[in-house]
């Protein structure tokens, strides 16, 4: 851009954080807008993929956050009645050294806040925004009638319930997904549990549970793992209502070697109930806008790829302003960048979620007897690890960012790093 803009980022999670640093870098002049009194994470864990880790990195924060993280070399899923393998995805299967770097939330906001609140980027909170008035300018529109701006550009980085993407030239609203799931941060119990893995147990498609390792919140913090249930949101009181040992009974019938992670949990104000859905914005921009992040598309948690799409979007946003003359052009650039990617994996995430959350008797039965076979001969296992990395699509050449050789992370070298810190 010829001169500097004003930016208004609507919300303070990963993709607005990110986004703010890039564009403050830029010499734009940004403030963020926050809902919340004192912006701060909302979840539990999180794999960040080579893609999120490549735009880490090139904000300058990547060894912060390898610092905190685990180190994920594999996905691996048996079935909890057999314990035969029905998932095994493996970053290595392809050469270059790619893993995945498993996180709490807080520690990926607190190093995304620190290097804000460093920049002396202005961060407005408590702000809930409405909607916009778009004319020669831009202004928002806060839910006490108050008129903020005007602006230039305003990014809507508010997430999967955003009121603001409806001003997008496509707006599109999130359908509900059938299954959401319990989540819990709980102490790491190493014992059985691979640290650097994502391990999960499967009762067909109905029951998926799942421990993640995911560092520390925080340097110097405990290390964590991220404990997962899936279940309808709509089952939720249901399983309350039959009481904490019951539910755990269930647990453990399915993974006895889960207790040392339930005996942390004394009562269902423990767990979150997550709930999805999915959407996809054809355009995820309109005049005078840019929509990323969560706004943009949301879908399942099954390919692991939520964070890692709004960091590309913020790398985006910047590279389209960046190598454009007009702002007419940048957004449309940035929309046609991330084009193909979001498809693909807003697909892909859409058609392997029934395989694992559905009330299908027939799809994880293909998928314990046909897909687990098919997966293990080439090129099934360099496809599938490409898929889990978020590569399968190129996202890197069109947002002026080159991959990280990871080979110079050693194993070794990472996981010493990691417990170190």
């Amino acid at each position: 851009m010829g001169s500097p803009l004003d930016i208004a980022i609507a919300g303070g999670g990963p993709a607005g954080l990110a986004a703010a640093l890039y564009l403050h870098r830029a010499g734009h002049r940004v403030t963020i807008f926050e809902r919340f009194e004192a912006p701060s994470p909302v979840g539990s864990g999180l794999i960040l993929q080579p893609t999120g880790l490549t735009v880490l990195a090139d904000l300058g924060l990547l060894d912060a956050i390898l610092a905190l993280g685990s180190r994920i070399e594999r996905l691996h899923g048996a079935d909890a009645a057999s314990g035969s393998t029905v998932l095994d995805v493996r970053y290595n299967a392809r050469p270059g050294g790619r893993f995945g770097l498993a996180v709490h939330r807080a520690a990926l906001f607190g190093v995304l806040y620190r290097a804000v609140s460093d920049a002396d980027i202005g961060i407005e909170t408590g702000v809930e925004l409405e909607t916009l008035e778009i004319g020669q300018r831009a202004r928002l529109v806060g839910d006490n009638g108050r008129s903020i701006g005007p602006f230039d550009l305003i990014v809507d980085a508010s997430g999967s319930r955003s009121k603001l993407r409806r001003h997008a030239a496509t707006p599109a609203e999130p359908r509900p997904l059938a299954y959401g799931a319990f989540w819990a941060s709980l102490g790491w119990r190493g014992e059985g549990f691979d640290e650097h893995a994502l391990t999960q147990r499967y009762d067909r498609a109905a029951v998926m549970i799942g421990v993640l390792p995911i560092g520390r919140s925080s340097p110097g913090g405990e290390k964590m793992a991220a404990f997962f249930w899936s279940l309808k949101p709509a089952d939720a009181e249901i399983v309350q209502a039959r009481g904490l040992e019951a539910w755990k009974e269930r647990v453990l019938s399915l993974w006895p070697e889960c207790a040392s992670y339930l005996a942390q949990i004394d009562n269902f104000d423990q767990l979150t109930l997550a709930r999805y859905g999915h959407h996809t914005l054809k355009l995820p921009i309109g005049p005078r806008l840019a929509v990323i992040g969560d706004a943009a598309h949301s879908t399942s948690p099954q390919l692991g790829q939520g964070a890692n799409m709004a960091l590309l979007d913020a790398a985006a946003l910047n590279h389209a302003l960046k190598t454009s003359s007009h702002l007419e052009d940048a957004l449309a650039f940035y929309a046609s960048s991330r084009r193909w990617h979001v498809r693909t994996f807003q697909a892909l995430s859409l058609m392997f979620t029934p395989f694992y959350q559905s009330d299908s008797v027939f799809l994880p039965f293909m998928r314990d007897r046909l897909v687990a076979i098919a997966a293990r001969m080439p090129p099934m296992p360099q496809l599938l690890g490409s898929m889990v990395a978020g590569t399968m699509v190129d996202p890197f050449r069109m947002i002026g960012l080159t991959e990280q050789d990871w080979t110079r992370f050693g194993v070794g070298a990472s996981a010493a790093a990691i417990d170190d810190a």
